[in-house]
């Protein structure tokens, strides 16, 4: 519908390995380019998701810990993070606020809006977006935009609410 002429948003996904940060890429694209089942991304991916008026390239980091350290080489670039955590892996949520807590201290990461998706939400076990954000401390963030949306990244439930919020932010 628009074409080039809109505007262009460089878009980190981060987010420990396993949480779900492919698949919900996968959500953001028409569905006829959606991939069923996703790998296990090695080193980064990257993809360009159109979103109303916005181009997203959108950078798709392993969460694996051998490749955390990549994540840095792309906060001078990022308009906005996308941080997805797993709702489900409560063992691994401090693991998630470290790396959190790292990246915002970051002196390249600038203050950009941040989405955290609380994903698979749809499981038994999930912890409830307010839980999330107290283990987070996602109080404590002052000095950027943030919101939590709980998602589930295989059926896309949420990932349009959280997109748009930040949408309206890079507008």
């Amino acid at each position: 519908m628009f074409g080039m002429s809109g505007k262009k948003v460089n878009v980190l996904v981060v987010g420990l390995d396993n949480s779900g940060k492919t698949t919900i890429i996968e959500r953001l694209k028409p569905r006829p380019k959606q991939a069923a089942e996703v790998a296990p991304t090695v080193g980064f991916s990257v993809d360009e998701v159109e979103k109303g008026p916005l181009t997203f390239t959108v950078f798709d980091m392993s969460g694996a810990g051998r490749y955390r350290t990549l994540w840095e080489q792309y906060y001078r670039e990022a308009d906005a993070v996308v941080f997805v955590v797993d709702s489900a892996d409560k063992l691994r949520m401090v693991v998630a606020r470290d790396e959190m807590d790292h990246m915002l201290k970051h002196p390249n990461m600038r203050k950009v809006p941040i989405l955290y998706f609380a994903n698979k939400k749809d499981l038994p076990v999930a912890m409830p977006p307010v839980e999330i954000a107290q283990v987070l401390g996602l109080d404590d963030i002052k000095d950027r935009p943030w919101q939590i949306v709980p998602s589930n990244g295989l059926t896309g439930d949420g990932v349009d609410k959280g997109i748009d919020w930040l949408a309206e932010r890079l507008s």
